[in-house]
């Protein structure tokens, strides 16, 4: 899809746009959510309301790119390795950030840890991941499932057959 379709296309679970790079953690908080869920792109240079692309200064891109690959890999982890693309669009420069699925979650923030600082994408929005979201993101980064888990918190009679079997009728 060329990028005119795609401004057309409203932010979402794999979409986002900024005009510049946000303060504070905000970029760094999508990139997470992304990498946690089914990955996806933010494209810079790109204003909201009303969508329109408004270019990026290209004296400063590579400054830009080199700045962004360094607050996510200093602020991340595990690791995340984005790809950039640089692109010119009727004149006018956008940098397209590339996250992919990660093969390791859950990604959280290192400055606030992984119970305060993972994040999923719910819609357009990035949300703090509950711990049993967190629970399961760990299951799946070491693929197994819900079933499959030992549960050490439960006595012998909680798992006495007979209860299990009326559990099921």
């Amino acid at each position: 899809m060329n990028i005119k379709n795609i401004i057309k296309q409203p932010e979402g679970r794999r979409l986002e746009f900024k005009e510049q790079i946000p303060p504070g953690t905000h970029l760094v908080r999508t990139v997470i959510a992304f990498s946690n869920d089914a990955g996806g792109e933010i494209y810079l240079g790109v204003k909201d309301e009303p969508r329109e692309i408004v270019g990026l200064n290209p004296d400063e891109i590579i400054l830009l790119e080199e700045r962004i690959s360094s607050m996510i890999f200093d602020q991340c982890s595990p690791v995340i390795l984005p790809e950039f693309t640089i692109m010119t669009v009727d004149h006018k420069m956008l940098l397209r950030i590339r996250i992919f699925k990660g093969n390791n979650p859950p990604y959280f923030l290192k400055s606030k840890g992984k119970e305060s600082g993972t994040y999923i994408r719910v819609g357009s929005s990035n949300r703090l991941a509950s711990a049993e979201i967190i629970a399961e993101l760990e299951r799946q980064s070491a693929n197994k499932s819900f079933d499959s888990e030992i549960i050490f918190e439960k006595t012998l009679l909680e798992i006495d057959i007979e209860t299990f079997k009326l559990f099921f009728e």
